[in-house]
């Protein structure tokens, strides 16, 4: 496994733990589709959640955040779409969020969380 997929990997499930011990449940990780992927699927509350993971071991090269461009939460928005309709056809509330984790393998990794980006 590539150095750089290992520590996508690791900061997945920092964010996991993370939003987890905030009250979040995790309801699925990594599902695809033809059209992409979706990082982690949790529940807060009665809103469906498709939170975005983005790791960086550094900030050396820009913040995590960054790499959310556009683009790429319009494609959020059509996967969390997909989703529902496969997973949950009747889910009303939901919410993209995206969580940056910096310094993943430290005893201490850093975690930020933006709600509603998309």
């Amino acid at each position: 496994m590539a150095q750089k997929d290992e520590l996508g990997r690791r900061g997945e499930q920092v964010a996991a733990d993370w939003l987890q011990e905030r009250g979040y449940t995790l309801v699925d990780r990594n599902w695809r589709c033809p059209s992409g992927e979706l990082d982690l699927i949790l529940r807060d509350g009665s809103t469906m959640v498709f939170a975005e993971v983005k790791t960086r071991s550094s900030l050396e090269f820009g913040h995590p955040f960054e790499a959310i461009t556009a683009r790429k939460a319009a494609r959020l928005r059509r996967l969390a779409a997909a989703w529902c309709r496969e997973r949950e056809p009747g889910s009303t509330g939901v919410r993209i969020d995206a969580v940056a984790v910096t310094d993943a393998w430290s005893e201490r990794p850093v975690v930020e969380h933006l709600t509603g980006i998309a």
